[in-house]
């Protein structure tokens, strides 16, 4: 006759950051936001925030709207929207703006160009919804609590 193990469960606080078990999960989404946002405020937003000027006039304007106010638009997605997504604030409402930047370049502006063309832009455009259905993530700062 043996006796049988007992297992106390301890209760994790729920005002933790760091309270649940299934952690490689919110590192995932720490890394998609990080790495989708970093490389587009750095490789596309900032050159293009730096060179406002003398991209203004040849940038592609596909509603119509002038190429200086088109580029306006971009580069606050790019810029504005890309650092929020890294902090993780207001992620999903930086997010909108991301999508339909990424959608008018893949389905309008190089509509009618090659697949490898679009490449860039259809891996950005999935990233970002993919976020837009996840959300931020534990480690974001929409997620830290003052109370």
């Amino acid at each position: 006759m043996g006796t049988a193990a007992t297992f106390v469960a301890h209760p994790i606080p729920t005002t933790m950051l760091l309270n649940s078990e299934p952690l490689s999960e919110e590192f995932g989404y720490l890394v998609l936001r990080v790495s989708a946002g970093g490389t587009m405020l750095w490789q596309h937003g900032w050159p293009k925030l730096m060179s406002f000027g003398e991209r203004m006039d040849g940038f592609a304007d596909p509603f119509g709207l002038g190429g200086a106010f088109s580029l306006a638009l971009i580069v606050f997605a790019e810029v504005v929207c890309s650092a929020l997504v890294i902090l993780g604030l207001w992620t999903r409402a930086a997010l909108v703006p991301l999508i339909i930047g990424m959608a008018v370049i893949v389905f309008m502006v190089k509509g009618d160009a090659s697949f490898s063309e679009k490449e860039l832009a259809m891996v950005y455009l999935f990233a970002f919804v993919t976020l837009l259905f996840t959300g931020s993530g534990r480690f974001a700062i929409d997620r830290i609590s003052f109370s």
